[in-house]
């Protein structure tokens, strides 16, 4: 394999185009024409990852199997071109200036003054390369957070323009920006775009593709315009229009022939047509469901549903797999208490607690348990989930008054959920959890083994806190069993109820390796539960 070929993809006008998506989705092309494709994202904040970030400040922070904490796209890289991402697929301004303050404390810069061109920017280029270097893809996708003029993204956007001087052909750069349509004069208008290339074309780069989101067509005479005062040809102006659903994007851009553009440009082989008819089958299902169920998420972070994007996608794939319209009911948890949680959680075919922190709107997700444990609804728990599960269990089955996780409650009597040995002497917070693939044996005699239909697995993980082994005996003695342990540790990773048609608990985050090629086998089943469950209701 040859050196490989970058793509750049920056943003114009505004945030939340979709820079993510368009990535994904030229990937996914790229990748059907039989190309080894990687994508990574350069986010301008100073944090050194996310893992520190509320959730309402950034939403999802996604997992990678080597325990990178990263932004919520790269699990949107994974669920379209279904291969993992790792730690060098997600570089932030602050992991950039950390390593050059730790170069210049060791000395490494020989007493130079360190400055933001060359070193920040050599570090970026270095970072951006890494990837490419590895000699396992032939073509890097490079998408920069925030938009073009934003004063964070200057050092990365300074990046780009040395490397397309010192890499020549071997890459090219997609601008995607907002043709708006103003309902006043009934036309779309390619002024902000306009804008936004000349500011790129101030910084010194010149996009070789524009993507130009629109809620309109956009006509022949608007692309010559905008090819015209954008210096770029008339075929590589590529219409986004607003989709139903993200995964309908590939086949958007297949048709606009934006992978056509982007190898023409590189000077790669088309290497035959794309092959997109297992996509084409997923959204068939998407489309036309031959059933339908409603699933409660309970979460604190609800009125941020990008909280939950991993799970809220992994329900898509598990309901396109089943032929299922997942109609998810998000329900804050904070509302929920023992003795309203019925009429909240009433009607529901199957409940998910889902992750999360702290002790805000814990109590309703024990409420939560105790109603889908007592009404036999299918009850699906997710890392904190599960240990609502266990504490439910501890405090109503097995009758240890108080028993609660420590995280909660540092003086209950009983700590049945208590923080991992290996935490106890950690002070600092970021990328410190327990993170990343950790392996778990299964038995044989369990649910999880029956859905997954092997003896050993491989999940990631995200937490602090455990199942305490000292309350095992007492809890399966009464009815719960730990069906999944971490063959080293002896950590119990998934808990079930074999007496309640579909009752599962799991330490570790499934949603993070849902994608549309291969749905989660856990969602999969749990939303096949749910169906059985509307089935006998109606």
């Amino acid at each position: 394999m040859g050196s490989a070929k970058y793509i750049f993809v920056t943003g114009g006008v505004t945030s939340s185009l979709g820079k993510g998506i368009i990535a994904a989705s030229l990937a996914k092309l790229l990748q059907s024409r039989g190309y080894s494709v990687t994508i990574q994202k350069l986010d301008p904040y100073i944090n050194i990852d996310p893992g520190t970030l509320n959730p309402y400040e950034h939403g999802e922070c996604f997992v990678t199997n080597d325990g990178a904490e990263t932004d919520l796209d790269l699990g949107h890289y994974e669920r379209f071109i279904n291969r993992p991402t790792s730690q060098a697929n997600n570089v932030t301004t602050g992991r950039i200036y950390q390593h050059v303050i730790d170069r210049e404390r060791k000395g490494e810069y020989l007493g130079r003054t360190v400055q933001v061109i060359p070193h920040i920017t050599d570090e970026i280029k270095r970072r951006i390369k890494i990837l490419g270097s590895t000699g396992e893809f032939e073509i890097v996708i490079t998408e920069i957070g925030g938009t073009v003029g934003d004063i964070e993204a200057l050092p990365y956007i300074e990046a780009v323009r040395q490397l397309r001087w010192e890499l020549d052909g071997d890459c090219c750069v997609i601008h995607l920006t907002l043709v708006p349509f103003l309902a006043a004069t009934g036309e779309l208008k390619t002024k902000p775009t306009q804008h936004s290339v000349k500011l790129l074309l101030e910084s010194g780069i010149q996009p070789d593709i524009l993507v130009c989101r629109a809620e309109r067509p956009i006509s022949e005479e608007i692309r010559k315009k905008l090819a015209l005062f954008c210096n770029v040809r008339k075929e590589a102006v590529i219409e986004a229009q607003d989709a139903e659903t993200i995964y309908a994007v590939p086949l958007l851009m297949s048709k606009q022939k934006l992978d056509q553009v982007v190898l023409s440009r590189l000077e790669l082989p088309l290497k035959g047509e794309v092959d997109l008819e297992g996509w084409k089958d997923f959204l068939y299902k998407l489309r036309f469901p031959k059933h339908e169920v409603e699933i409660g998420l309970i979460g604190k972070y609800v009125e941020l549903k990008d909280s939950y994007k991993s799970i809220a996608e992994a329900f898509i794939h598990a309901g396109a797999a089943n032929e299922c319209k997942v109609n998810i009911r998000w329900i804050h948890s904070e509302k929920l208490e023992v003795e309203t949680a019925a009429s909240h959680l009433q009607g529901l075919h199957g409940i998910l607690v889902a992750p999360g922190f702290g002790e805000r709107g814990f109590e309703g997700k024990l409420a939560t348990v105790r109603y889908a444990r007592e009404q036999g609804v299918p009850f699906f728990g997710i890392c904190l989930g599960m240990q609502a599960a266990v504490i439910e269990f501890a405090r109503n089955v097995v009758g240890l008054n108080g028993a609660n996780s420590t995280e909660i409650d540092s003086k209950t009597p009983h700590p049945v959920i208590d923080m991992m040995a290996d935490q106890k002497k950690i002070t600092t917070m970021g990328g410190t959890m327990r993170l990343g693939a950790n392996e778990c044996v299964l038995s044989e005699t369990s649910l999880a083994h029956a859905v997954y239909r092997r003896k050993e697995v491989s999940e990631r993980h995200r937490h602090r806190y455990e199942l305490n082994n000292a309350y095992l005996e007492q809890l399966e003695s009464a009815g719960l069993k730990a069906s999944g342990l971490n063959p080293q540790t002896g950590l119990v990773e998934i808990i079930e109820i074999p007496e309640h048609p579909w009752f599962m608990g799991v330490q570790f985050h499934p949603e993070y390796k849902s994608t549309v090629s291969n749905p989660h086998p856990l969602f999969v089943r749990f939303v096949a539960a749910a169906m059985e469950f509307a089935g006998k209701t109606h």
